[in-house]
């Protein structure tokens, strides 16, 4: 018998949320390649997870089995059905590593910037009031859901430079292209398909020389560190620029303590944007709950020359930084005392050999991209 099935919890049994658990994977969809970097990478995550946690690791979740032990959840995306959340026994923060959204939409980009107009296209419960909220801490953009709707956003946009045009489905920088005219505007938002617009469009000021922050926090157990960092990134095997890892500063605690460390003046610009809108979405997403945050922050010059910087979107689930999260919750935990640490993930195409102190993820041949190896690093903290 598979350790507690979650609807015999649900049931009447009292369950502590930090005792015994069995730690599992989930997935809302069929599972990808399972020799694949992702899917590779995710599973020792989980694991890692339950070391954390002091737990067994059960692997991926069996809805057919019955347990005898309280299940703890790692999602491999966002979980975005409130109902099967809790037919799950997923009741609060303490009983995943990931999130929960109240509806589809509010897991993707789209809800960083508002409609156009309040009477467009939108997804049902639609948070006006969100958009509201953030307006001071995003870049100049709008959210659209027809193809007339990101015309109207696009040709607002254009009169002040370029506009980036990003669908609510891309993953790390993935399907994004720029606009630096009307005619290309046009052909760009033309080419998009009726399932894409559906699932919604965001258009916003394109930055030049870019740097994008990461600010995060992550709790497992009555572990919390917060964090901020630079991504990176490098060449796949295609020559495509991708993302090749996080550089973190952790520190010990909520976001409090990650903002009492001395920063550089854009670093601190960047946190407090990512807590402004993560208390925004808190507030305005009732039913939102999320063990793991991250928030991409973007920081450049627009073409008029003005420095920029705002919140791009969120992440409540596992991601490319999770890896130096967990290595610095697991210093922590070895070390209470401990108050800050520096952590790294790094993506390497190629077959690159990681190096003797790295905690690997994955190092082989994934059969869509081929040669790549993830692995994280921790570091002592050095006061700048």
């Amino acid at each position: 018998m598979k350790p507690g099935h979650p609807e015999t919890a649900q049931a009447g049994m009292a369950l502590q949320q930090h005792g015994p658990r069995i730690v599992v994977v989930y997935s809302q969809r069929p599972p990808g390649n399972p020799q694949g970097h992702e899917s590779t990478s995710q599973n020792r995550i989980a694991a890692r997870v339950a070391a954390l946690l002091d737990c067994a690791y059960g692997g991926e979740y069996d809805a057919a089995a019955q347990y005898d032990l309280p299940l703890y959840f790692v999602p491999r995306e966002t979980i975005s059905d409130a109902a099967q959340a809790a037919r799950l026994g997923v009741r609060n923060e303490h009983d995943l590593f990931g999130g929960v959204v109240p509806q589809p939409y509010v897991a993707s980009k789209v809800i960083t910037h508002p409609l156009p107009l309040t009477n467009c296209a939108a997804p049902a419960a639609w948070s006006h009031a969100f958009g509201q909220q953030v307006h001071d801490v995003v870049l100049p953009g709008y959210s659209a859901f027809s193809r007339e709707d990101a015309l109207r956003a696009g040709r607002a946009l254009l009169k002040q430079g370029a506009v980036r045009i990003k669908l609510a489905s891309g993953i790390g920088g993935s399907d994004q292209s720029v606009a630096a005219d009307l005619a290309v505007l046009e052909q760009q938002i033309g080419a998009l398909d009726e399932a894409q617009l559906r699932l919604g469009v965001v258009l916003e000021r394109n930055l030049n020389d870019v740097v994008t922050h990461s600010v995060g926090q992550v709790r497992i157990g009555r572990q919390v560190a917060s964090y901020c960092g630079i991504q990176h990134v490098t060449r796949s095997n295609a020559g495509k620029e991708v993302y090749g890892g996080s550089d973190l500063l952790v520190a010990n605690g909520d976001f409090e303590a990650l903002m009492a460390l001395p920063h550089a003046p854009e670093v601190s610009t960047a946190v407090a944007q990512a807590c402004a809108y993560h208390r925004a979405a808190l507030a305005c997403f009732p039913g939102l709950m999320a063990s793991r945050c991250n928030y991409d922050v973007a920081q450049g010059t627009d073409d008029s020359g003005v420095w920029r910087s705002g919140v791009l979107e969120q992440s409540w689930r596992i991601g490319g930084a999770t890896g130096a999260e967990l290595a610095a919750l697991t210093a922590f935990q070895a070390d209470p005392s401990l108050r800050v640490v520096r952590a790294c993930t790094t993506e390497r195409y190629g077959g690159a050999a990681p190096p003797p102190d790295a905690e690997v993820y994955f190092n082989g041949v994934d059969p869509y991209v081929g040669a790549i190896t993830k692995y994280t690093r921790t570091m002592p903290y050095a006061h700048p």
